[in-house]
């Protein structure tokens, strides 16, 4: 695969319903150590490469504040646990300052864990978030997957794909999977 280029068919995530929220699993293997993903994940210089800016305490108990440029989106975290490299359980919810500005889903309070698995001479990443609103899942379903995506192009050295053409791509299998769910 060259840069930018994600097959429009391969969706790496499921969708479901969790205590009346909405759940989304995304799961990918990398081609790099456990060690490197874990890194890529935490250390807020690597995360700022592929996924937004993240300032604050980022160990066990710890509070941060994240900024996702793509969707102009302000959250506060905590980390509710830190078992490196395998581990990393988030709580996080968007700023009302945040919400004011775009026209996204009103704020909630996500849980998103995070685990690693050694895979031969790869990596597997799977990436459980829970508490969005089912109606609007299917949105929260592409942009975990581009967010996975994009770390695969940050770990091969690949530019950052083009988000709204691959938002496009991804909205009709996400929707399909949201309608399944009862």
């Amino acid at each position: 695969m060259t840069g930018n280029e994600h097959s429009a068919t391969r969706i790496l995530g499921s969708l479901r319903s969790a205590d009346g929220a909405g759940a989304v699993r995304i799961e990918n293997r990398y081609d790099t150590t456990v060690d490197d993903l874990w890194d890529a994940l935490t250390d807020p210089i690597r995360l700022g490469r592929w996924y937004g800016q993240v300032a604050g305490d980022l160990h066990q108990g710890g509070e941060f504040r994240t900024y996702i440029p793509a969707d102009e989106v302000e959250a506060a975290g905590r980390v509710e646990a830190c078992e490196a490299p395998v581990r990393l359980l988030v709580s996080t919810r968007e700023t009302e300052r945040s919400y004011r500005r775009g026209q996204g889903a009103p704020p909630f309070d996500a849980v998103i864990e995070v685990t690693l698995t050694a895979d031969g001479g790869g990596a597997i990443l799977v990436i459980d978030v829970k508490g969005m609103p089912l109606d609007v899942i299917a949105f929260y379903g592409v942009g975990w997957q581009i967010h996975a995506e994009n770390l695969s192009d940050y770990l091969a050295g690949r530019d950052r794909g083009h988000t709204e053409p691959r938002w496009d791509e991804l909205i009709p299998p996400y929707q399909e999977l949201a309608a399944a769910i009862t």
